[in-house]
């Protein structure tokens, strides 16, 4: 049992007259909307520490993955130059 003021019960009941349902499937949708609000408010902050705690650099190429795939097209660059595939 839930409860609530008059006028809130009014509202609701406007409201579900509107949207074709029953005050209870108001309420429920209306919990579920806040609960999902909840998690997905945690997830956003739980993003947004790890990007403070590891922001992105401002050049790619501090990235390791960036800077592997850098040094590897270098070393293939210097292989062809020396097997005198340079273009």
């Amino acid at each position: 049992m839930v409860q609530l003021s008059e006028d809130l019960l009014a509202q609701l009941d406007t409201e579900a007259e509107r949207l074709g349902c029953s005050r209870s499937a108001l309420i429920r949708e209306a919990v579920e909307l806040r609960l999902a609000s909840g998690v997905e408010a945690e997830r956003i902050r739980r993003y947004l520490d790890g990007y403070r705690r590891i922001p992105q650099a401002d050049n790619p190429l501090t990235d390791a993955s960036e800077q592997s795939r850098h040094a590897l097209a270098l070393r293939l660059d210097a292989e062809e130059e020396a097997a005198g595939l340079a273009w």
